[in-house]
């Protein structure tokens, strides 16, 4: 075996590790793999003859890479995030594959992530590297252009934003999640706001992100009154026109609506004591060709 074929090989094996530290600082699959990418492309460049340790290495290099990402990122977003979705990771309704399961590994949600899009970009390297993959602070100081004592500041003040985010723990059997989804869309497809409101948790959030090319068609809305009329305005009618698909939505109970073969929305839904309490849809046609591509549609 020559060398650049066992590097290659090494740097395999820690692929589903790097592209979970790439999803979690970055909330974007494509990004993620972008970010996985750059890593094997300074890897190949540099070689492994003054490394002691590969794994921390690229673990390293690939949270770099995401944090310059991420800043580049911030300075050009214009559009408010009150309503963007990160990329879920879609699958079949069934068990997971092992690369999902290492993507969601740690109960990352769609809700967790949405909080990591509110941190700044060193707080969200601080936490995901520290809170999620243990690595000291002595490690992720120089990442970020601080002490050891100011990395954990910054873990510091990310963690105290999780947590005051107060993200819902799903109910964790899914067969009860489905029966819930289930409910929901009978009661939108009968047009029944009262049967709406009785599977919605009262404090129900709904966030749809139907992409920059539409942003008039994105909204963030609380409160089960509130998320059942928007039901009754925007599924009621259209149901009868697209077909329903159970997925997996970052592990759990979630849909793929789709019209003539092709996806048109996900809805991944958070389950808590048997109601709902946080629905996160994306309606953007091109992210939504990249997350379902390897979904079928059941035309």
């Amino acid at each position: 075996m020559d060398d650049n074929q066992w590097l290659a090989d090494r740097f395999e094996e820690q692929r589903p590790r790097l592209r979970a530290v790439a999803y979690r600082m970055l909330g974007s699959l494509a990004e993620a793999d972008d970010a996985v990418q750059e890593t094997w492309l300074r890897l190949s460049r540099a070689g492994t003859d003054e490394v002691e340790n590969l794994r921390g290495w690229l673990t390293t290099i690939t949270a770099r890479v995401c944090l310059n990402m991420l800043r580049s990122r911030r300075a050009r977003r214009e559009e408010s995030l009150t309503a963007h979705v990160p990329d879920p990771v879609i699958s079949a309704d069934g068990e997971l594959q092992p690369e999902e399961e290492a993507l969601l590994a740690d109960s990352v949600g769609l809700a967790l992530q949405v909080v990591l899009d509110t941190l700044t970009p060193a707080e969200r390297l601080a936490f995901v590297l520290h809170d999620m993959f243990g690595l000291p602070f002595g490690e992720i100081a120089p990442l970020a252009g601080r002490t050891p004592a100011a990395a954990r500041q910054l873990a510091s003040r990310a963690r105290r934003r999780v947590k005051g985010a107060n993200i819902p723990v799903p109910d964790p059997d899914l067969g009860r999640q489905r029966s819930v989804v289930e409910a929901f869309f009978a009661a939108a497809r009968k047009g029944d706001f009262d049967a709406l409101v009785a599977v919605l948790d009262p404090g129900v959030v709904l966030r749809i992100d139907a992409g920059a090319a539409r942003p008039a068609q994105s909204m963030a809305l609380r409160g089960a009154d509130a998320v059942a009329r928007q039901a009754l305005t925007g599924l009621t009618r259209g149901l009868r026109a697209v077909q329903l698909r159970p997925a997996l939505v970052n592990g759990a109970a979630g849909v793929i609506i789709s019209m003539r073969g092709r996806p048109v929305i996900v809805m991944g839904f958070t389950i808590v004591n048997g109601k709902i309490a946080v629905i996160d849809a994306i309606g953007d046609p091109e992210r939504l060709a990249a997350i379902t591509a390897a979904i079928p549609t059941g035309e």
